[in-house]
């Protein structure tokens, strides 16, 4: 009896060591593999997942000799997610993560794979991934359709290196045009850029990468235009301005992760805003998944908004004001505070509870995209090419680029021009260097087809060249060879604007007038670029002056003066040719401002919707010749914008009619169908973006005169119509009322369709009852 008993002791015991564990069964719902895998870690593991690591604790950046100290180190504390944003060959970064996720699963307890993650709003960060133009110029698309191929694109390009998490899209909103961030902005509309972030999301996520929406919340709009800087508002504005964009990117597109702002709104640090975090994001929206710093984000809890001691910083206040808040992880760049919380749980300031909520957060997103059944989706090395960087990347780049660019003026239908045509090329923008935005890879910038090099593409004439002056100098040395070869040309195209650096250089100290941390107090071109666009003008030849910059530009003297203006915001690595496209005709323009055009930094904010009780305008003007005309609001300027909120022309035209309404009488849950006719009067073929405004007559609180409710990018033949169908989901015609509750209001709201925010076609009214 003993030995038997003895036998079956010895059974039971290994058939209990072969059972499968709840968590790892893929059948097993997310909710219990949660709380299986939970009750089975430590708090040393608990915490582990709340930090982020890094590759280079393993790898070395520069040589990349391994140092397996280094990984086993790194996944005793930091195994949740690691970065690998590094500008080193690919397979550096795909042999790096094999080992670590091998680690992870082979050489600890159990086995919880890691979120690997990247920069990419607009390709991802590594040499020779696919570059696309950047977020303020996709927004400038109108096109949802491309920015989820877009956003597809990408995320096949991580995968290929196992990368499974991209810090992309943006909520935020381009509300100050001084802010160097501007250009990682899709646009200054929630309801814009929640659409093109919404199918950046679908788009990745739908390839098995995690998309991150950034940087919840309210953040774009800093007292002064500085980074990092103060955000003001009240709780309406918050509701009404910032959180739709973010609201439709985060539960309307289920992404996976969230990264806090560095930012406070309020008064109150948004890295530890309970309201924000927790009593809207979770409670109200029911958001299951988790919330990231920014990188060092937590410090500044200490070291910018004094909410404790700085030196040394105080890791334990740090933990206790984010962690509960409903900030679930710790980003690297900082004093990693989050390690305290063993201490804390130990010592009693801290419940468990807490960081079960947040460790458990960050599990169901890992479960839910099922990285404990596929770890590591890399392709073998010999495979890469055909995943990075394709042949289809690349065209969509160029596509997107194209239907990108916006043209502001074309006097005397100067464009498109002819092929034939002699011309000359001109500006520091126009070659040498691609003027990307800012999160580029190092090095990137001598990587791509200038707007030079598009247009001789192009070209079946004479294509010439001369600089003219530098981008960052006032030296006009460089102006006689750019004037004798405009002056010998048929035509001068000057491409100017503001420039940014790649992700090693923009950190480093090297000039720039865009990017993270890169804020102006002008918006005119810097040096002697305003002076070289004005000695070509006067060479008397037909000029073209295409602005290559990450935000708008204030030199109104050009619209006027110049031959056509067209704006390309920072291109794709195929800029040169979306360029060229559009200026020879191939393809027709129908980009479309995503952010207003203001006369001068001085007339800022210059965002179309505008509370009904601003902009009274008595404007007033300084006339070229040294006239003035004296106004008050404001004495010799306007407070409207010299090109505002979707505006953008083309080279056929569009007639609006038959505007209709599926329903004119309506209660606040239903849906109606707005439908107009659009008809092509030109003989060449056209996209149109159609806009949808609503205007709400009488309120009971200030509201925004009118909002952007709906779009539709059309292709309409020449000489043909086509009939657009936009809906319009009464429900989100609501406003904040004077208790903070959130109502669709009785009364009568007008509709407006047209080609602008202030170029209304046709209007009807819709009553709600």
């Amino acid at each position: 009896m003993k030995f038997l008993a003895a036998g079956y002791l010895i059974l039971s015991a290994a058939v209990a060591a072969d059972v499968k564990p709840l968590y790892k069964d893929p059948k097993a719902s997310v909710d219990d593999r949660v709380a299986d895998l939970l009750s089975r870690m430590t708090i040393e593991e608990k915490t582990a997942q709340l930090i982020q690591g890094d590759i280079s604790n393993w790898i070395n950046t520069t040589t990349n000799e391994f140092n397996a100290t280094g990984l086993a180190w790194n996944m005793a504390n930091r195994a949740g997610q690691f970065y690998v944003g590094y500008p080193v060959p690919q397979q550096w970064i795909a042999e790096g993560v094999k080992k670590a996720q091998d680690y992870l699963i082979h050489n600890t307890t159990l086995g919880i794979p890691a979120l690997v993650q990247s920069e990419g709003i607009h390709g991802f960060l590594i040499g020779n991934a696919t570059i696309f133009n950047s977020p303020i110029a996709q927004g400038c698309s109108w096109n949802p359709k491309l920015i989820e191929k877009m956003g597809a694109a990408i995320a096949q390009e991580a995968l290929a290196l196992g990368v499974n998490q991209i810090f992309a899209p943006l909520g935020d909103l381009a509300r100050e045009l001084r802010y160097g961030r501007v250009e990682e902005t899709f646009s200054e509309d929630g309801f814009l850029s929640g659409e093109m972030g919404y199918s950046y999301i679908v788009g990745m996520q739908s390839g098995n990468v995690s998309a991150m929406v950034k940087h919840f919340a309210a953040f774009g709009n800093p007292e002064q235009g500085l980074n990092v800087g103060p955000t003001h508002g009240g709780e309406r504005e918050l509701r009404t301005t910032y959180l739709p964009s973010y609201k439709r990117q985060i539960i309307d597109a289920g992404v996976y992760a969230i990264m806090s702002a560095y930012s406070d709104y309020d008064g109150v640090a948004l890295v530890a805003n309970h309201h924000v975090l927790t009593d809207i994001l979770r409670d109200e929206w029911g958001y299951k998944y988790w919330v990231t710093s920014d990188a060092g984000g937590t410090d500044r809890l200490c070291n910018a908004f004094k909410m404790c001691k700085e030196k040394p910083i105080d890791k334990e206040a740090v933990t206790m004001y984010a962690l509960p808040s409903g900030n679930d992880v710790e980003m690297g760049g900082g004093s990693y505070n989050f390690a305290t919380i063993p201490k804390l749980v130990k010592d009693g300031k801290l419940s468990i509870n807490i960081v079960d909520t947040a460790v458990s957060r960050l599990l169901r997103a890992k479960f839910a995209m099922g990285l404990f059944e596929n770890p590591y989706l890399a392709v073998p090395a010999n495979k890469a090419a055909s995943k990075i960087h394709t042949k289809e990347n690349v065209a969509l780049a160029r596509e997107l680029d194209a239907e990108s660019i916006i043209l502001l003026e074309n006097h005397n239908n100067v464009l498109p021009l002819s092929k034939k045509a002699k011309v000359a090329v001109i500006g520091p923008m126009a070659h040498g260097y691609m003027n990307y935005g800012d999160y580029v890879v190092n090095g990137s910038q001598y990587r791509g087809v200038t707007p030079l090099d598009g247009i001789k593409a192009a070209s079946k004439g004479v294509v010439t060249y001369a600089k003219g002056c530098e981008r960052w100098s006032n030296d006009q040395s460089g102006f006689a060879e750019a004037i004798k070869t405009a002056s010998a040309a048929d035509v001068a195209v000057v491409v100017v604007g503001t420039w940014s650096r790649d992700q090693l250089q923009l950190w480093q100290g090297l000039n720039a007038t865009t990017g993270e941390h890169i804020d102006v107090a002008s918006l005119n071109l810097v040096g002697a670029m305003p002076h070289l666009v004005k000695a070509i003008i006067d060479t008397g030849k037909p000029t073209v002056v295409v602005f290559s910059s990450g935000k708008p530009i204030t030199e109104s003297w050009i619209s006027t003066d110049a031959s056509a203006l067209v704006q390309q915001f920072y291109p794709s690595e195929e800029g040169g040719n979306a360029l060229a496209d559009v200026l020879f005709g191939t393809v027709n323009p129908s980009g479309k401002l995503s952010v207003g055009f203001p006369y001068d930094v001085g007339t800022l904010p210059i965002y179309y919707d505008y509370l009904n009780s601003g902009r009274g305008t008595a404007a007033g003007r300084e006339y070229p010749n040294g006239t003035l005309e004296f106004g008050s609001a404001y004495v010799l300027n306007s407070p409207m914008p010299l090109y505002e909120f979707g505006y953008g022309k083309s080279y056929s035209t569009f007639v609006y009619s038959d505007f209709k309404l599926s329903k004119t009488n309506v209660t606040a849950t239903d849906s109606i169908t707005a439908t107009v006719k659009i008809t092509n009067n030109s003989t060449r073929d056209g996209m149109e973006v159609v806009q949808l405004y609503v205007k709400d007559l009488m309120t009971s609180v200030v509201v925004p005169n009118i909002q952007l409710k709906g779009f539709s990018k059309v292709m309409v033949k020449a000489g043909k119509s086509v009939t657009v169908s936009i809906p319009v989901d009464v429900q989100k015609l609501g406003l904040w009322d004077i208790r903070m509750k959130y109502v669709v209001e009785p009364g009568d709201f007008l509709i407006l369709v047209g080609s602008s925010s202030a170029d209304f076609r046709a209007n009807a009214t819709l009553t709600v009852g």
